[in-house]
């Protein structure tokens, strides 16, 4: 195999390398010699590689792009206003089960969670079936009052007015319900 014959990097021919070289004035002698990859040229089509400018826009995009999932990524514990929210939403439904079943609803807060129970005209029970299932504060999530109330829903709708602060992070959001069973939720 002679040295103008061999294979060189990227596919290209010995041969090749050097009459690009050649043709830009690198070698001048007439005696071919032996090129075992390309060799970089200084003007022209041979010239590889990145400016400086080009790496550090790169680096700016890729920094924009990370900042953005970065900001776009939701925190995985619910907010203490979800918390709140998914809270009004039972004591309103426990609120149409006591009259839509015409007997007293009752919903016991305590500081790691509520639960639900009805009066079957005997005891009281747990109500456990469908939204009415214990559920827990989220990590962190403070309540006041300490004790809160037992809020009991007779078989009208009407309700002892009570209120509920939910706290979690700094932030804070309540809970009230009025005498006629309306739930509300303040910041």
């Amino acid at each position: 195999m002679t040295p103008t014959s061999a294979i060189g990097v990227r596919g290209a021919t010995a041969r090749d390398a050097v009459a690009r070289c050649l043709s830009a004035g690198h070698a001048r002698s007439a005696r071919p010699r032996r090129v075992d990859r390309a060799e970089p040229c200084d003007r022209g089509p041979c010239k590889q590689g990145f400016t400086l400018v080009e790496l550090l826009m790169v680096i700016a995009i890729l920094g924009l792009a990370a900042g953005a999932v970065a900001l776009s990524v939701p925190d995985p514990r619910p907010s203490v206003a979800a918390d709140a929210e998914r809270f009004a939403a039972r004591l309103s439904r426990a609120r149409e089960e006591a009259i839509l079943s015409n007997r007293p609803v009752a919903v016991e807060a305590t500081a790691t969670g509520y639960g639900f129970s009805v009066f079957d005209g005997a005891a009281w029970s747990a109500l456990d079936e469908g939204p009415f299932g214990p559920e827990t504060w989220t990590a962190g999530t403070t309540v006041a009052p300490p004790i809160p109330p037992r809020l009991v829903f007779d078989a009208t709708g009407a309700v002892e007015p009570a209120a509920l602060t939910l706290t979690r992070e700094g932030r804070s959001r309540t809970v009230t319900v009025d005498g006629a069973g309306e739930v509300t939720l303040h910041e």
